[in-house]
């Protein structure tokens, strides 16, 4: 028998699951898809309010809203026959305030965790774009609105803990940037798994301007991505650097023509979500933890994640079509 305490304790952690609602929408946008792939709108099939959980074999997941304030949502398929019975998908999320030159305000910020939170669990799609404008990908964090705040609201609030929840999705997440990707943006950038650069990226952590220092990982990933000297030079000094620098200094992994950035990126996206999903949040689980690990701990974990992968399906799946010369048919599983 459930005693008094245990009801509590179980009303505590259903309300905690609730607690956290998304700001209201303002009106429905889509963006324009390609030729080569076709899009899915994000309207809710049911009349309840989007902030409500729906509940599937036990689980607790979140739907697409109608429309959010401050982003775009797509839910992207290749028409070329990759993404067989609609489980090998692309989801895009555009920030979308342009006036602002996408600042990063604490309603934008809301707004993409929710997309990309309710994308991450969504079987159909097996990888995540972050893109921008063709102005900026976001120019930083909301000045305006940050500016107001005192230490006591900045601590007691713990200011930018919420926006690591990009970082810890499970599926592959690409930021393809066009325009400025500064502050903020870059470090939202950074916290994506590969960053994809338009030809007039500009990319820089000039927080020392304000009087402050980077407080959304610019002093510790891009440490990681581009090594101390450098990274000290954009930090201490607020400089900005082109897209063919950051791919040299390893900050960027491709560039494309700006006009290009966003479909070429998500044909990028097409060819992560064919493999086997298991296979690709794992391969990014191993990779990330590197930077955490020492080498023989690394080791070990990749190993045993790379045994694990031989209880799967998609392993069986995966080698027997290498071994007949066919293309792999990844169920997921």
């Amino acid at each position: 028998m459930a005693t008094s305490s245990m009801i509590r304790q179980a009303s505590r952690i259903s309300a905690f699951r609730v607690s956290r609602g998304w700001s209201a929408s303002a009106a429905a946008s889509t963006i324009a898809g390609s030729s080569a792939s076709r899009t899915h709108p994000t309207a809710s099939t049911s009349t309840a309010p989007s902030s409500l959980l729906t509940f599937h074999r036990g689980l607790s997941t979140t739907t697409l809203k109608d429309s959010y304030d401050h982003v775009l949502v797509e839910r992207r398929f290749s028409d070329d026959g990759h993404s067989q019975e609609e489980k090998c998908g692309v989801g895009l999320i555009t920030l979308n305030r342009p006036k602002a030159l996408n600042a990063l305000c604490d309603g934008l910020f809301d707004d993409l965790i929710h997309a990309a939170t309710v994308l991450d669990e969504d079987d159909a799609i097996g990888c995540l774009v972050v893109t921008g404008s063709q102005k900026a990908f976001a120019a930083g964090a909301d000045i305006a609105e940050m500016s107001k705040r005192e230490f006591s609201m900045a601590y007691k609030s713990n200011m930018f803990a919420d926006w690591a929840k990009m970082a810890n999705l499970k599926k592959p997440v690409i930021a393809a940037v066009n325009g400025f990707a500064l502050g903020g943006g870059c470090e939202l950038a950074m916290q994506c798994d590969m960053i994809v650069a338009g030809d007039k990226a500009k990319f820089g952590q000039p927080e020392i301007n304000l009087g402050v220092i980077p407080g959304a990982g610019g002093t510790q990933r891009l440490i990681r991505a581009v090594g101390k000297s450098k990274a000290m030079d954009m930090v201490l000094t607020g400089k900005m650097i082109d897209a063919e620098q950051a791919e040299r200094d390893g900050l960027v992994a491709r560039i494309y023509p700006s006009d290009d950035l966003v479909e070429e990126t998500i044909k990028m996206g097409f060819t992560i979500a064919e493999k086997g999903q298991i296979a690709s949040m794992m391969a990014k689980e191993a990779v990330n933890a590197a930077a955490e690990m020492s080498l023989t701990e690394g080791l070990r974990f990749e190993r045993r994640l790379f045994h694990a992968l031989f209880a799967t399906a998609d392993q069986k799946e995966g080698m027997d079509a290498f071994l007949n010369k066919r293309k792999p048919d990844f169920r997921n599983s």
